[in-house]
């Protein structure tokens, strides 16, 4: 195992954030073409989101040529010392290529299999969500706060959200329903950005379906580091994706799962 500490990885994943950033925004928002990785259904990738990963390895492959990889695009690079790093390079295409801000840049590092430290990034906007062991800290230019969830309690008066309701089969969608009934609001379409207005306090739940490991592994030290929880449909981990539930608060995650159960896998 390495000796790096967590403010060396913090600092090296910061600097693949800026690097993910500068690949990408000659891209956004021109006519780009879109290739299709299903022969049914639609997962789309582009030429920003292989120019992301490769910024993101070529910085990894000369400073921490030891480590694992993990990335959307390119597969997976064997870990020579337990260290992995985990990489959605646009998490959100479909935002992006309809020219809407929401979509981030993931970055996550895992000793083993849990994440310890996170980054959510939005290169147009300019906004990037850090999280760790020592909390999670919106940084906007030279500004760094400290952020925290809302800790809001019940389902009542909690604000959800989801990225696209399509995306649950049919049994999970009733469930879905079920919480959907009891809150106060719910907004559509935002991927990763919502777990980030979560762990800042705008967002209360966030339950999804269907996703991969690089899609949520740089969430849950964002959203925990806040104060929030991450889990499974079940209550377990969540590292590995599939049906995922975010909350602001435990008895808010408590009452959201005893509606999820039924749908669990």
């Amino acid at each position: 195992m390495s000796d790096y500490n967590f403010n060396d990885d913090l600092e090296l994943a910061q600097r693949m954030a800026d690097a993910a950033r500068v690949a990408i925004k000659p891209y956004f928002r021109t006519k780009l073409d879109v290739e299709n990785k299903l022969k049914q259904g639609f997962d789309p990738v582009t030429l920003a989101d292989k120019a992301s990963e490769k910024a993101m390895r070529s910085l990894l492959g000369a400073e921490r040529p030891e480590d694992g990889i993990l990335g959307e695009e390119f597969g997976e690079k064997p870990s020579a010392n337990g260290r992995k790093w985990v990489l959605d390079p646009i998490d959100g295409t479909r935002a992006f290529i309809a020219g809407l801000p929401t979509w981030a840049v993931l970055i996550a590092l895992s000793n083993g299999s849990k994440p310890h430290l996170g980054v959510i990034d939005q290169p147009h906007i300019g906004e990037r969500f850090t999280g760790g062991p020592e909390g999670s800290f919106y940084h906007f230019g030279d500004q760094k706060s400290q952020i925290e969830t809302r800790k809001s309690r019940s389902l009542s008066t909690a604000v959800m959200a989801t990225t696209d309701i399509g995306l649950f089969t049919a049994s999970e969608e009733v469930v879905f329903r079920q919480v959907l009934q009891t809150t106060q609001l719910c907004r559509y379409g935002y991927d990763a950005y919502a777990y980030a207005m979560l762990a800042m306090g705008g967002i209360d739940l966030v339950i999804e379906s269907g996703l991969q490991s690089y899609d949520v592994q740089a969430l849950i030290p964002v959203v925990e580091g806040a104060g929030g929880i991450v889990t499974n449909w079940q209550g377990g981990p969540a590292w590995e994706g599939g049906q995922v539930i975010a909350s602001a608060h435990q008895d808010l995650h408590d009452q959201a799962l005893a509606r999820l159960e039924t749908a669990a896998l």
